[in-house]
């Protein structure tokens, strides 16, 4: 389609000639945003559903299914709507094209949480178009008043006659009705499919080895690039000297692009060798004496000076003036690594007038103008196809489209297909960073025992400024992401202050798993806890208390508590501790039993309550908790970048380790289902981890963890 806009009759008609078949589009008004990123401005045909002459419906899927399921929910929901045999139901990735932009996002892309909320009422209307032609066809076909047909698995029946037929049988005569505006949507109550574990559509092809991934990919005539990146962020290469690396076998060709000296070969290990054998004299530039050490010193320091506001509630000086006690702490978290299993990998065949993509991308629109701009080509002239992705988490969602404007680069100067792949140090030493940040945080405790004062000072970078979101998401001089959980605190506090330092740092950073929320829910959460302690109060009683008036965070906190049996006896050398946080529309709470073996943490279970509203997939939502749980404890217990000398030390999983499976603990999770619009699931389930860890351990050894990851002499000191 390419962009262009086609009517709702021609759209129809068009796919129909395709191979016979019914594909249904429906409408939805472009954002302010869309327009704003000259994206159309009127109603955009929207194409989903195709159905087939033999009964296979395929839904098209317009997000990146990087292991949270997403394939299978969506298809789900066109699907309910349709009633459509679901062992007949399958899917596909959509091209990138505005008309697949989220609703009001105005671009095609897979973050924050917003894949089901965004898409549930779309593709339900979708699907429930494309039935509402499939039985006025049926109904035309038998002269019969289509209110007199039901649905039922692919089927249309007329009850009095006796007829039936097939969507298959019926979708080319489908095909060649009007597209109903506004096709009637069932009510909840008659559900048969969301709402329903339902084993996922990916799960075989996964198991068999068919799915194909970024790193899959292989085109006639393909070569492999590796990249040799500066060891230093923004170095530059001042000589390079390739000789040795073109005499490495399969090598060839060596060639300097504006991120790094990239080698060309025939396959990756020559590649590598020959990447291994470059003579490279760098040009470290500004970035050159960066530290952790001097970063957290800095840090540290402006978070004693006065920020820019981001809420201010009541009269917090007063309350600090007139506090009986008055609590303090300084909170530190690193940068941290997405470290997705699948390894940054992109593959183009760039031609003179064309050029090919394919990428595990959570990015689609922003990628593919990328490749068009280095390409030097139209959009419609490139076209970029979207693989399974072995983990994202954010950094597949990257505003510079870094690996793939670096892939298009080589292409360029190589005239044969390429694949780039990244290695893991290649990411870990030379990508982007949940960025580092410090937290200064205090509390007004009044005479009569009522938490009077809040003030939370935030330091860190920001990601966004410089990108196109910058204007839809910093406001006088605020960046959401960088608040996000502390200045939307729930908890009712008389008087609140929220304040933040954005630092200029040469490190590039990216959101990462729950944004700002894995910062600022780790400093709220913990926290919260140390007042209770100084209150006299239990953690549980004081978050009710001050929840009072937020039903959705109390509703999870009580589920999770409950199950875990708060305020009951343990064995002995056992804790628990909790934490509740909301994010990205939905709310969780989670509360860990830990231990201590061998003067290391060990979590044995947790209990982990979501309401993200409607549920379309019980089984998709438990599995994103449980990752959810094994994910947070990662980077509570392990992930660390530092800095020195303005290199990054870590490069692998033996300085930069994961959960093993072993450290896994009992994960139960609890559905706190609600009739509210769905809402996020991959990302809030992160937040309440770490918090709940490090308060858990506080009951244990009576020592509070300020800084992560957890050290050893954090809990012996």
């Amino acid at each position: 389609m390419s962009g262009r806009t086609l009517e709702r009759r021609d759209l129809l008609r068009a796919s129909a000639a395709v191979g016979g078949g019914l594909l249904v589009a429906f409408w939805f008004p472009a954002s302010a945003e869309a327009n704003s990123l000259a994206l159309p401005k009127d109603f955009v045909p929207n194409a989903f559903v195709r159905i087939a002459p033999d009964g296979a419906v395929t839904v098209i899927i317009n997000k990146a299914e990087m292991g949270q399921g997403v394939c299978t929910s969506l298809s789900m929901l066109v699907a309910e709507e349709l009633d459509a045999d679901w062992r007949r139901v399958g899917f596909e990735f959509a091209p990138v094209d505005p008309v697949y932009a989220h609703p009001g996002f105005g671009i095609q892309m897979t973050g924050g949480s917003t894949s089901i909320g965004g898409m549930f009422e779309p593709l339900r209307k979708a699907g429930a178009a494309a039935r509402a032609m499939l039985v006025q066809a049926a109904a035309k076909r038998w002269n019969v008043d289509a209110s007199e047909c039901r649905t039922e698995k692919s089927t249309v029946t007329h009850t009095a006659s006796g007829h039936s037929a097939t969507y298959g049988e019926l979708a080319d005569a489908a095909a060649e009705l009007e597209a109903p505006k506004d096709a009637p949507l069932k009510d909840p109550k008659d559900f048969r499919l969301i709402g329903r574990s339902t084993k996922r559509l990916d799960t075989v092809a996964k198991i068999a080895g068919t799915a194909t991934f970024g790193l899959d990919v292989s085109v006639p005539g393909m070569l492999t690039a590796v990249v040799a990146h500066p060891p230093v962020f923004g170095g530059k290469a001042k000589r390079v000297d390739s000789a040795a690396a073109l005499r490495v076998a399969g090598v060839v060709k060596v060639v300097e692009v504006p991120s790094g000296v990239a080698v060309v070969a025939r396959g990756f290990w020559a590649a590598k060798l020959g990447r291994d054998a470059l003579e490279i004299e760098w040009d470290d530039g500004a970035n050159a004496g960066l530290s952790s050490e001097k970063l957290r010193a800095d840090y540290a320091a402006l978070s004693r000076t006065k920020g820019l506001t981001a809420r201010h509630d009541g009269d917090p000086d007063g309350a600090f003036a007139a506090a009986k006690q008055v609590l303090e702490a300084d909170y530190e978290l690193p940068y941290l690594a997405h470290c997705p299993m699948e390894p940054l990998n992109c593959v183009v065949d760039l031609r003179t007038d064309s050029c090919e993509i394919w990428a595990g991308t959570q990015f689609q629109t922003v990628d593919h103008a990328a490749a068009c701009a280095v390409a030097g080509l139209k959009p419609e002239q490139v076209k970029l196809h979207t693989t399974f992705l072995g983990g994202g988490f954010g950094r597949r969602a990257n505003p510079a489209s870094d690996y793939i404007v670096e892939a298009v680069a080589i292409a360029k100067q190589t005239g044969a297909p390429i694949k780039l792949v990244w290695t893991r140090t290649d990411d870990l030493r030379g990508g982007y960073y949940r960025p580092m940040w410090h937290s200064r945080i205090r509390a007004a405790l009044a005479a009569n025992g009522a938490l009077a004062g809040w003030a939370h000072t935030i330091v860190g970078q920001s990601f966004i400024v410089g990108t196109p979101f910058e204007p839809f998401i910093i406001h006088d001089g605020i960046d959401g992401t960088s608040v996000e959980g502390s200045a939307d605190t729930p908890y009712a506090i008389p008087a609140v202050h929220v304040d933040l330092h954005t630092t200029q740092v040469g490190v590039p950073t990216l959101w990462w798993r729950s944004v700002g929320h894995s910062h600022t829910a780790f400093v709220v959460e913990t926290f919260l806890d140390e007042v209770a302690h100084a209150l006299g109060e239990d953690a549980l009683a004081l978050r009710r208390r001050l929840l009072a008036k937020e039903p959705r965070h109390l509703a999870v906190l009580e589920r999770a508590a409950g199950a875990a049996q708060w305020g009951t006896p343990l064995p002995a050398g056992r804790a628990r501790g909790l934490a509740v946080h909301g994010s990205f529309n939905s709310f969780v709470a989670t509360v860990l039993e830990v231990s201590l073996e061998h003067g290391r943490p060990r979590v044995h279970k947790a209990w982990t309550a979501i309401d993200c509203g409607r549920i379309v997939n019980p089984d998709g939502i438990v599995a994103q908790l449980e990752g959810a749980v094994g994910f947070g404890l990662t980077a509570a217990l392990y992930s660390e970048i530092t800095l020195r000398d303005g290199c990054v030390e870590q490069s692998n999983f033996h300085d930069y380790p994961m959960l093993r499976i072993n450290e896994m603990p009992d994960v139960e999770v609890i559905l706190v289902g609600s009739h509210e619009p769905s809402s996020g699931v991959g990302e809030p389930g992160v937040p309440p981890v770490a918090p709940a860890l490090c308060n858990a351990l506080f009951a244990l050894t009576k020592k509070r963890i300020r800084r992560l990851p957890i050290r050893r002499e954090d809990l012996t000191a």
